[in-house]
């Protein structure tokens, strides 16, 4: 088993912070090279702040299958698809396709969800061991449903992620507003609930920061404002090569550069399939009915996540979105659609911030953990449970280095 290499990971979000920080945990000498100017200031800034250990289901499912011709036309207000003619982009989606089976689906959910209980141990690890401060709680997590159709599929995911040792309880309206009291204006509008005590929440953003600071104490070190332009793997030894034409050799490279992987991973005659999709959050100040637990409306495809006295919104996906401007139009859409699901949750007429970001989206909705090169691993394609997976694909990584995988 290899010990004290020279590593540089690419990608300060949290997925590159946590296997930063994991890999200086085993003996590794770590640098964190990033083109931003300091961590977590991309995908990982004002992303939800959700910990949805027990929400792994795939995004390619047989549900979303028979809204593929609703989402092609844009009548879907938080689900979008922008096609490409590129090959990546059509081979990408043939594949998300063959995903959208049930059994693919189920598959799939019950990987992430072995994934997240990995995550879960592996974040607690870190935490305590750095004394990690980002806000962090376990206020569990309810999932409102409006309607007797996907409250009777949620049945049917409870069952099946039971049996992989997952505690849930289905709730009827009255009892989610006795278990949640904020949720009584919408009560009549609840058709079921799902409840998870114990999903967590954290700002990721503070917990690059936390992160980067703990790897800095370690011993660790960080190149931010550094444009990578490709990574070389000839000659036995691998290097980033910046934008400039300096190259920076290590022992191992780790790709966790979110949405910019796939274009790394190409200058070594590599194709990923990710894509990026795009989402968007607010936050503001907590509201005259602010839940205190954390709340994903199924139907409108929003998530609330409570930081303090601050709510973090997040919500919509645009597949195939390459930008991150933050749109007018598409803020005041997720505004709307956390009004209809909790009109109290949240001073909306007092934004405080606006955030869009790239989620980099495999079409099974599982990260890529893997060798792609001569000392260059993949750890890309997270999705929208980049902050869920990101400990746990860590672990994953460091196993890979160190020969144990």
């Amino acid at each position: 088993m290899s010990r004290g290499e020279e590593i540089i990971v690419l990608g300060a979000g949290v997925v590159g912070m946590a296997t930063a920080l994991t890999l200086a945990d085993r003996g590794h000498r770590v640098t964190v090279v990033d083109g931003a100017p300091g961590p977590g200031l991309g995908t990982s800034f004002a992303n939800g702040a959700q910990l949805s250990f027990a929400y792994t289901d795939a995004l390619a499912s047989p549900s979303v299958l028979g809204q593929i011709p609703r989402i092609l036309l844009g009548l879907d207000r938080a689900l979008r698809f922008q096609l490409h003619l590129d090959p990546d982009f059509l081979r990408w989606s043939l594949a998300f396709l063959r995903n959208c089976s049930v059994g693919a689906f189920r598959r799939n959910t019950l990987a992430g969800l072995t994934l997240a209980a990995e995550s879960r141990r592996a974040l607690r690890t870190l935490t305590e061991r750095h004394a990690l401060d980002y806000g962090h709680s376990v206020p569990g997590k309810i999932h409102l449903y409006r309607s007797a159709e996907s409250f009777a599929g949620a049945q049917a995911m409870v069952a099946l992620k039971q049996a992989a040792g997952v505690t849930q309880t289905l709730l009827d309206p009255d009892t989610a507003v006795t278990l949640e009291p904020m949720l009584a204006p919408v009560r009549d509008e609840i058709a079921g609930a799902l409840y998870t005590a114990d999903e967590e929440v954290g700002d990721p953003h503070r917990f690059c920061t936390a992160a980067h600071e703990a790897l800095i104490r370690g011993g660790g070190s960080s190149m931010f404002s550094l444009p990578v332009a490709r990574i070389d793997a000839t000659g036995g030894v691998p290097a980033i090569v910046t934008q400039c034409g300096s190259r920076v050799p290590a022992d191992r490279i780790i790709l966790a550069a979110g949405p910019g992987a796939p274009m790394l991973a190409r200058t070594l005659g590599v194709r990923l399939p990710v894509q990026p999709m795009k989402g968007y959050s607010i936050t503001a100040p907590t509201g005259a009915a602010a839940p205190a637990a954390s709340i994903t409306d199924v139907a409108n495809r929003v998530v609330f996540a409570r930081l303090g006295n601050r709510m973090r919104i997040a919500g919509l996906a645009e597949l195939g979105k390459r930008d991150t401007r933050v749109e007018p139009r598409r803020v005041r859409a997720l505004i709307d659609s956390a009004r209809a699901a909790l009109p109290q949750a949240a001073d909306y007429d007092h934004i405080e911030s606006s955030w869009a970001g790239l989620r980099p989206m495999t079409p099974d909705s599982l990260p890529i953990t893997r060798t792609i090169a001569p000392g260059v691993i993949a750890n890309t394609g997270h999705g929208g449970l980049g902050w869920t997976y990101a400990a746990g694909s860590a672990e994953r990584v460091a196993q890979l280095v160190e020969g144990t995988a």
